[in-house]
């Protein structure tokens, strides 16, 4: 697919975006009786097992499944997974009858656009990303709900904790391709190293994110090759960061994988809570939090109200997660020992981004 161009038309559709976040493993079999309702989901690249945002949305379909009785059915995008296979994988999901067809990640926008304007009867959902026509311009239907979440409000948090962390006085930051879904991440993390520095007197570096223009930050070309990962996150311990933020979905592997071999470095998770995935178990001791978007949570409630015949789609009911409705945070404290009295720093910048009293600056900035 032409990822500049989906790239260009949704940074353009950015401020009537909506999104989407995630949770724990996927619950057990079904206890409740079956119900007529089928609710599908198609992933980006990296499969449902992704310890990322693809399993996130997962179990929350998962979740449906166990407490309403909704039937599923799923595709996997294959990891170098291409337009073609976006708009099959929607319409493989059509012709099994679903009710609603969840798609997860902004490289699914076009396949979702086109199959929703074909089947009005149809209901979506689109994860990361609100819709555009063909001339970038801004495009809302009544069947698709967009789920978006303003990531850069648990970011700046995490960015402002790792800068009260560092041993070094340089952090890093990378994505897997520079999406706005993916720089919004980056740029609310390094808004909360400024702050920090501000408040604190401090002069903390951000390596990876240099500059205002995010189509020139540090970024691995996919979201699949852990090697790369695990190389670039070599390269900012080479240059003095101790603690890394990758926002690149399985590619992040890499970057624990990295903290392995140096003592003293630490990763930022992102989408769920790295602690508690078994991808991620072999360095959950250098973990320093994670920036969790609660996709399983809003997957839930979307199939919810397609059960009860409330779903409402368009961009006037989209959906924006932040820290005010829970649907983005910072995950609790785990092994990684914080600087005494951050905890009560960070719930306090919290108050203050939820009051408005400290604007992050994103897409969803009012």
């Amino acid at each position: 697919m032409n990822t500049s161009s989906v790239f260009k038309g949704l940074a353009l559709a950015a401020a009537a975006s909506l999104t989407l976040a995630g949770c724990s493993a996927a619950p057990a079999t079904p206890t409740v009786t079956p119900i007529d309702y089928k609710a599908c989901m198609v992933s980006d690249s990296g499969g449902f097992k992704d310890a990322s945002f693809n399993e996130e949305a997962y179990n929350g379909l998962k979740e449906a499944e166990a407490t309403l009785g909704v039937q599923i059915a799923t595709v996997e995008s294959p990891n170098s997974a291409t337009q073609t296979d976006y708009v099959s994988g929607v319409n493989s999901m059509i012709d099994e009858g679903c009710n609603l067809i969840i798609n997860v990640g902004f490289n699914l926008a076009v396949a979702t656009r086109d199959a929703a304007k074909a089947h009005p009867d149809v209901n979506f959902a689109l994860i990361d990303s609100a819709l555009s026509n063909d001339d970038y311009s801004p495009l809302s239907l009544d069947n698709v709900k967009p789920i978006q979440y303003d990531t850069a409000q648990a970011a700046f948090l995490a960015g402002y904790l790792a800068a009260a962390t560092t041993k070094t006085g340089k952090v890093a930051t990378y994505g897997g391709m520079l999406f706005p879904s993916v720089t919004i991440f980056m740029s609310g993390f390094k808004q909360g190293v400024e702050y920090y520095n501000t408040a604190k007197g401090k002069k903390v570096v951000v390596l990876g994110a240099n500059g205002d223009d995010s189509s020139k930050w540090a970024a691995t070309g996919d979201f699949n090759d852990q090697a790369k990962g695990k190389t670039l996150t070599e390269q900012f311990f080479a240059q003095g960061a101790d603690i890394v933020l990758p926002v690149a979905g399985p590619v992040g592997i890499g970057s624990g994988q990295a903290t392995l071999d140096k003592t003293g470095t630490l990763v930022v998770g992102v989408d769920s809570d790295w602690y508690n995935l078994p991808a991620h178990a072999a360095y959950k001791a250098n973990i320093l939090t994670s920036i969790e978007k609660k996709m399983a949570k809003a997957v839930l409630e979307v199939i919810k109200s397609g059960v009860d015949k409330t779903f409402t789609g368009g961009d006037a009911n989209q959906y924006v997660g932040t820290l005010d409705n829970g649907g983005v945070m910072i995950a609790d404290q785990h092994d990684v020992v914080y600087p005494t009295g951050i905890q009560a720093e960070l719930d306090d910048l919290k108050a203050k981004i939820i009051s408005g009293e400290i604007k992050v600056a994103s897409q969803y900035s009012k």
